[in-house]
Formats: structure tokens, sequence, C-alpha cells
């Protein structure tokens, strides 16, 4: 199928973190690396951190998209095939998979409020709380965040030191003593990042986070800022902020907790236990679409 023929689409994000949505039941669409830059880039074409196609798992298998399935993950399921927005694939986005489930209750292609997510990290499964044709709150559960050892990161001309955290994609969450929410504020990341090769060969997403500490409220707070690969600094990322959260709690010499964390676009609590961790935040849906013919065409010249 043409991708520039009538194509519909809609807009969301999570805490603004924001995504192109295609949906594409039975995987017929050609979605290259060049379409989604197109998609994504803001002043060519619709702009997002992102892209998510909503297909069948075992279409994208039938199709080639994937190799097969990934663990935790039946044909049947919705799979949300992520896409940066330079146009590769990453293997897991908890904004994503908010704002994919929200997306799957309010166009009726489920329903029921707890179902499963496929992703190339693996199925990932959701509960929608609640949700109309523009809010829902959804709870992810993200999976075993494992904590790895130290690695280093160059942004300008200050250097941090981070933890390294696999949450199915591969982080450096730098939880930087003394830093103030007005100082984070302050970091300059229009620079990039600079990470060591030989520790990330594929890249990483990188968090800078406050020592979290009790608010007002008694519960655990920090803010957060992240730089992700393939995007550049969002406003927030979901994957991001379990790695902070596990970054945190080991810091304390804790396995376990739940945080609220400030990000740019929000607020969201993340909660982990023996099970693995939980993220909780909320999801709008903005806008639908349809391209209209020769628009990347034009959009190039």
């Amino acid at each position: 199928m043409t991708a520039t023929t009538g194509l519909r689409f809609a807009k969301g994000h999570g805490t603004q973190n924001d995504f192109v949505i295609l949906a594409d039941p039975a995987a017929e669409l050609d979605v290259d690396a060049a379409l989604v830059a197109a998609l994504c880039d803001r002043p060519r074409g619709i702009g997002a951190d992102g892209l998510l196609r909503v297909a069948r798992s075992g279409a994208l298998v039938s199709g080639g998209v994937l190799d097969g399935l990934p663990d935790g993950v039946e044909p049947d399921d919705w799979f949300m095939d992520y896409r940066n927005a330079d146009g590769s694939i990453a293997e897991m986005c908890g904004n994503g998979v908010r704002v994919f489930a929200h997306f799957l209750r309010a166009s009726g292609l489920v329903d029921v409020d707890r179902f499963t997510v496929g992703s190339r990290a693996g199925g990932r499964p959701v509960t929608v709380h609640s949700f109309d044709h523009v809010r829902a709150d959804v709870t992810v559960e993200m999976g075993v965040a494992r904590v790895g050892d130290d690695g280093k990161v160059r942004v300008g001309d200050d250097l941090y030191v981070g933890t390294k955290v696999d949450v199915g994609n591969p982080h450096l969450a730098c939880v930087v003593g003394e830093l103030t929410a007005d100082a984070l504020a302050a970091v300059d990341f229009t620079t990039g990042v600079v990470l060591e090769p030989d520790e990330f060969p594929h890249g990483a997403n990188v968090e800078l986070l406050t020592p979290p500490e009790p608010a007002d409220d008694g519960v655990l707070t920090a803010h957060m800022r992240v730089f992700e690969r393939g995007v550049g600094e969002t406003r927030s990322c979901g994957t991001g902020l379990v790695a902070a959260a596990a970054a945190a709690f080991a810091g304390r010499g804790e396995t376990t907790g739940d945080l609220r964390i400030h990000i740019p676009g929000g607020t969201v609590r993340v909660a982990i236990d023996a099970s693995g961790a939980r993220l909780r935040g909320p999801s709008m849906l903005v806008a639908d679409g349809v391209l209209r013919d020769g628009w990347r065409d034009a959009g190039a010249q």
C-alpha cells in the first residue's frame, strides 16, 4: 500500500512526549525510515518524537517486519511498532505504550480495560483506568529494570556519572547529588550528549535526575530531564522514567519503592517491586487527519 495516498493518522502524547499514530492492522504499509522521518519532522510533516504503528503481531511476523514473536506476545495481540523520529527502530517506549493503549480503547479496537500490548521488548500488560476520546489514565507494567554498573556522559562542558539501566532499551540514568530543580532546568542539551562508544555501542537514552526527597505530602519526589537517542531532548520518556527511578533507588541502597517524577511534560508515578516496574500517567489524543497526496514531494522542496 502506498504511504502517500489518503493515509489516515492520529496524533497523541504522553506527558508531552508526542507521537504520530498509524492504524495498520494487517501490516500493509511500507513504514520505512524515510517516511517516519518525514512524518515526524515538525516543519515538513506532522511533527512528533516518534511514530506508533498499530498492527497485529502475527501480521508483522508474516510481513517480515518481525523475525518472530517476542516473549509474552501472541499473534492476535496488538503490537506497538515504534520508530524514533529519525526513523530508527526502538525496542520500547513507556509513554508510547500509554498512548497506544488509549488509542486502542478510544477507537474501539479493544473493548476491555486490561490487555497486553506487544513490543520488541516483549509483551507489556496495561490497565486503562479511565478514558474518553481525548484523555486517559494508564498504567503500564514495564517489566524488570536491570541495573548495571556506572557509565559516563558529557553534556556540554559537564561530565556526569550515571548508572546503566536496561528497560528493554539502554539508559544511562544520572542521579546528580545537590542538583536542584532550577539547576536541572538550566542544563543545556542543545549540543547533544557524548557517550563512550565502547560502553554504549548502540547509543543510549540519558537521564538527569535530582536526588529524590519527600514532598510536602510525604511522597518521594524528584525532577528529571531526558535526552533520547535518535530524537534529542524530549519532554518525557517512559522507559527513562523507570530507569531513573531504578537508579535512584539503587543509589539509596534500595531495590523497591514508589517515586513521583516531574518532567517538563507533566508528572508520573513509578512503582518498583519484586515483580518489576509499573509506570502510571496520562495520555492525550489530540487530533485525527488525512495526509494529502504528494505531501512528501512538496515537503522536500
